[in-house]
């Protein structure tokens, strides 16, 4: 009974030793790797903007009044010259009547200052005889030469208000003829801001009544671009935005302006750079907010090598590596700044090995691989599980990954 006790105990023993250097044993290194594909790569500058119509004219008024007739409303197709709503007249109209009868009674004070002014000449003219033959005294003739000079300057005076209320009913006739709005373009109604009944005050600043889009076939995204980013703009560049309301759907415009006011919010400076687009179905409305990416560099069956790639940095000292570079290196960021080129890592016997690249353009997932070696479907570490570099992967989208196995 004796030996059998000791027998368990020496088997506890022994089990428990096993256990204690199997948990203790060095975890396993797993390392996840990416392919490196060959094909069209494209760098894009994002921002957001808001359609808008390319001419949009804000119809107001230029006479106050109450608005008495209403001829279009929302989404009304519009000519340029239809009358779209109308000011009560009867002020317009009464200013008028007054106008024109101070006209003709201007008129009238003109024409009895041309026979006045006709009567003083004649008598100048006879006193200026009869004073050659001595019958009237110089006092006469001067006294009639006075009377000529004051209808003469009576005419010019009776002229002046002639032109002066002439002025006063053009005035009146144009206030009444501005009394009916009218469309300045030819386009469609988006907005209007008023309604019958409703008085509108025409002051210093004009009041918005109907806001009219003369072509919505034909539309523009007013994009804010960072400064850090304006100066990969061009003219041309080819730009491509979704909007909220059509989610899956990808629209395409074109950079046709870019605009050197820059426009300061919070100390961020942006500029706006105008895209046009094609509207010929009439899915895009003003005001509509579009994500825009805008195609800055291009280039086609290029190697791609995931960005993810390049965020990786083993703990562990690794082959090929700088010393400056290793982990733990005093000043390792500092010799990571400096050193030439990028590093990735690939994998020969089961570990990784640094090899120095050279990239070019990137967009959100890939960027160019210009020099380093590679070749279409090799592979590049991306992520390292187990050993000290336990930890849990970074949930970044890229190309597809596989596990490989190391010791």
């Amino acid at each position: 009974m004796k030996k059998y006790l000791i027998a368990v105990v020496a088997l506890l023993l022994v089990a428990g030793v096993a256990g204690y250097a199997y948990f203790k044993r060095a975890p396993e290194i797993t390392y996840k790797t990416a392919r490196i594909e060959r094909g069209a790569i494209a760098s894009t500058v994002s921002a957001t903007g808001n359609l808008s119509a390319v001419t949009t004219v804000q119809v107001g008024t230029q006479v106050s009044g109450t608005i008495q007739k209403l001829y279009v409303d929302y989404n009304s197709r519009v000519k340029k010259g239809q009358a779209i709503a109308e000011i009560d007249p009867s002020l317009f109209n009464a200013s008028v009547e007054q106008s024109n009868g101070n006209y003709l009674n201007a008129e009238a004070n003109q024409m009895k200052a041309k026979v006045t002014l006709a009567d003083a000449e004649r008598t100048l003219k006879r006193n200026a005889k009869l004073l050659t033959d001595g019958i009237i005294s110089q006092s006469d003739y001067d006294a009639a030469e006075t009377a000529f000079q004051t209808a003469k300057a009576a005419l010019k005076a009776a002229q002046g208000s002639v032109a002066q209320t002439r002025g006063a009913l053009m005035q009146a006739r144009t206030n009444l003829r501005f009394s009916v709005i009218r469309s300045p373009v030819d386009g469609i109604v988006i907005s209007r801001a008023v309604d019958v009944g409703q008085t509108v005050a025409a002051s210093f600043q004009t009041p918005t009544l109907f806001t009219i889009a003369q072509d919505l076939t034909k539309m523009q995204i007013e994009v804010s671009v960072d400064e850090a980013d304006i100066s990969r703009i061009k003219l041309g560049q080819i730009a491509r935005f979704t909007v909220d309301a059509y989610p899956e759907q990808s629209f395409v415009g074109k950079v046709v302006q870019i605009r050197s006011a820059p426009i300061i919010n919070q100390n961020v400076v942006t500029y706006i750079v105008l895209v046009t687009v094609d509207n010929s179905d009439m899915k895009l409305k003003p005001g509509m907010t579009a994500n825009v990416s805008i195609e800055v560099a291009r280039k086609d069956n290029v190697l791609k090598l995931p960005m993810v790639a390049l965020r990786y940095k083993p703990k562990a000292k690794v082959e090929g590596q700088p010393a400056e570079l290793r982990p733990g290196a005093p000043g390792g960021n500092k010799g990571q700044r400096k050193a030439k080129g990028q590093q990735v890592y690939v994998l020969k016997e089961n570990k990784p090995v640094a090899v120095t690249i050279k990239t070019g353009i990137s967009n959100n997932t890939s960027i160019e691989l210009v020099e380093g070696g590679f070749k279409e479907g090799d592979e590049v570490i991306v992520e390292q599980l187990g050993g000290e570099s336990k930890k849990k992967s970074n949930g970044m989208g890229g190309p597809p990954m596989s596990p490989r196995m190391g010791h």
